[in-house]
């Protein structure tokens, strides 16, 4: 409903502020009065343009009836609680590898590795859960699949940046406490 009557009301408040006798003088009515009905009809049919949706709704079928059961999925290890114990392991484990590095004051290459490779895994199993929440297979195969492979392609190159940032660089708790120590 608000849809409806929102484009309506919209052209009827620009164009009473246009048409208001204020205290202008005759040249800024003539400037203002085209001005504000020209982007009246730009505004209103931006705003009445939910006829043409920017994301056209998926596919609407129903597979089965009303009274069949959900299909339930294989078992797999790889996913439900052991991916979840997996995911919360990774983000505890995050933790102490964070602060001894900036807690002690010799840097080790071996934990500044695995905090790395731990940082790579938490990113790509975090951004993964948010595509497989938000692009659902049933409806976007193609899209679904292909947002996984740009995660994957992602996560290879900043696991490359990564790597060559510790080998041929300070690395990453170096450059963090550089970063945390430098004047102004």
């Amino acid at each position: 409903m608000a849809s409806i009557i929102r484009p309506t009301l919209l052209r009827q408040t620009a164009l009473a502020a246009s048409t208001r006798q204020a205290t202008t003088t005759a040249f800024s009515r003539q400037v203002f009065r085209p001005a504000v009905t020209k982007d009246v009809a730009y505004v209103a049919a931006f705003h009445a343009s939910s006829r043409r949706n920017l994301l056209p709704p998926g596919p609407q079928v129903i597979k089965g009836t009303v009274n069949d059961p959900a299909p339930v999925p294989d078992p797999s290890p790889t996913h439900g609680s052991y991916h979840w114990t997996f995911e919360r392991l990774v983000a505890v484990g995050l933790i102490p590898l964070t602060l001894a590095p900036f807690a002690g004051t010799s840097l080790n290459p071996g934990l500044d590795a695995i905090l790395c490779s731990l940082l790579l895994v938490h990113s790509h199993v975090g951004f993964q859960s948010v595509l497989i929440d938000y692009i659902p297979n049933s409806r976007y195969p193609r899209a679904r699949k292909a947002a996984m492979w740009l995660l994957r392609a992602a996560t290879a190159l900043a696991g490359v940046g990564l790597y060559e940032f510790e080998t041929n660089d300070v690395g990453l708790t170096e450059a963090v406490r550089r970063i945390w120590k430098a004047q102004a």
